[in-house]
């Protein structure tokens, strides 16, 4: 999903810069011949907060000081135990925080007085929404790879349980075939003695 994407914004955007998250898509990249300019390899299985605000800092002063237009990010969205999905979310620019547009007919102008100013409000709320949008995708990415493995572990150990079961039925078979093989054996050698 990312591939195409990138194939996209580098046909419109002169300077495209990727940065990878995890040996996979690492080494994915690298197959493919990809730049990578940053990769990201610090993050275990649940990433923390602290692991992501320098990254997330990092793109704020970017874009604050023009050397990032936006930000578009590819990761597995965690919806339940059933459904991970791979999405790509652009984080920057910011659009509403809920990613809902108002309704068409909410042209009323209703004014409101902010304490402190507006403009204060949105230094501290504008930035602080990002930097949880971006640990999010973090944090979906993770537990949809935790949910990944413990679907391949719970599908290797019903394999594992139907080899025994079928190495057991073999294994049976052919012990019970060589116990009736002595008992007729043993029976011959006894008909041959009454002779």
């Amino acid at each position: 999903m990312a591939l195409p994407r990138l194939e996209e914004l580098k046909s419109t955007v002169p300077n495209v810069r990727v940065e990878v998250s995890g040996k996979r898509g690492i080494s994915g990249f690298r197959f493919r011949k990809i730049e990578v300019a940053e990769t990201y390899t610090q993050f275990d299985d649940q990433p923390k907060l602290e692991q992501v605000l320098p990254i997330a800092n990092r793109y704020l002063d970017w874009y604050a000081t023009g050397k990032l237009d936006r930000l578009d990010v590819v990761y597995t969205k965690y919806f339940n135990a059933a459904k991970q999905t791979p999405v790509i979310e652009t984080l920057l620019p910011l659009t509403s925080l809920t990613g809902d547009e108002p309704p068409a007919e909410s042209t009323k102008k209703i004014e409101y007085e902010f304490l402190p100013s507006a403009e204060s409000i949105l230094e501290e709320v504008v930035p602080s929404s990002f930097r949880a949008k971006l640990f999010k995708c973090f944090l979906d990415a993770a537990v949809s790879e935790q949910i990944a493995r413990m679907v391949a572990m719970k599908s290797a150990t019903k394999s594992a349980s139907d080899m025994i079961k079928s190495l057991s039925t073999a294994y049976n078979r052919a012990r019970q075939s060589q116990i009736t093989g002595e008992i007729m054996e043993i029976l011959g050698g006894v008909e041959a003695l009454k002779q």
